[in-house]
Parts: C-alpha cells; structure tokens; sequence
C-alpha cells in the first residue's frame, strides 16, 4: 500500500492510495494517515481509485481518518472509488455517513496541476 499526499490550488489535501487496503497494507501507512490529522486542509479528499481490494482494516483506516477529522470540523470525501472497494462501501453503507463518489479526483478538481506535499 502506497500513499501519496497532494495539495490542490483550492487548498484542499488528496490522499491517493494505492494498492490493498488490507492488515498488511493499513499498517504501512497508519503513520501518515495520523499525519494527516495534523495538516491545515479544511477538505481531505481520499482517492481510492488505484485501491484493488479494501477489508475491515482498510475500513477501520477510512473510520478512523474519518473520526480525527470531523472531531477538528474538516470533512473527507472518499472520491474514485470502483470495484470490490465500491462494493463492500455500499454493503456497509458507509456512504450514510461518509460522502462517497466514483468521480475521479481529476474531475473534482479539475485538470490544474496538483503539488505533492509529502
């Protein structure tokens, strides 16, 4: 599991994942999903376009970013989402508390040039 941090020119933080978001695959990246709390982007968008397989770990990963964030009163929006990670979003309606759309992240924000931060 790979992640990527990217600022948009609007000011809001893309976390692009890629890889499986399983035990092996969450531990590798719990760090920087902490980190993630820390950063000033009022709007994180997780882009799990590039996620091939998704389990109960990489859903209490998105719970637990999900949590930190809206106890400080940012919001996340989990963007790109398809196959099996799409399917086990929907059987778990995680969509009734975390917005959840199969628009890739580059039509979100458009086709500006978007700045790693890390």
């Amino acid at each position: 599991m790979d992640l990527e941090c990217i600022d948009t020119p609007g000011g809001d933080l893309v976390v692009k994942l890629c890889g499986e978001m399983d035990a092996l695959g969450c531990t590798k990246i719990r760090t920087e999903l902490e980190r993630i709390t820390d950063t000033e982007n009022t709007n994180v968008s997780l882009d799990l376009s590039q996620v091939s397989f998704l389990d109960s770990s990489g859903i209490g990963a998105i719970v637990f970013l999900y949590k930190r964030l809206k106890a400080q009163g940012r919001t996340l929006i989990i963007v790109g989402v398809q196959g099996q990670p799409q399917e086990l979003m929907k059987l778990l309606r995680i969509d009734s508390a975390i917005p959840v759309s199969v628009m890739p992240v580059n039509e979100l924000y458009g086709t500006a040039p978007l700045q790693k931060t890390h």
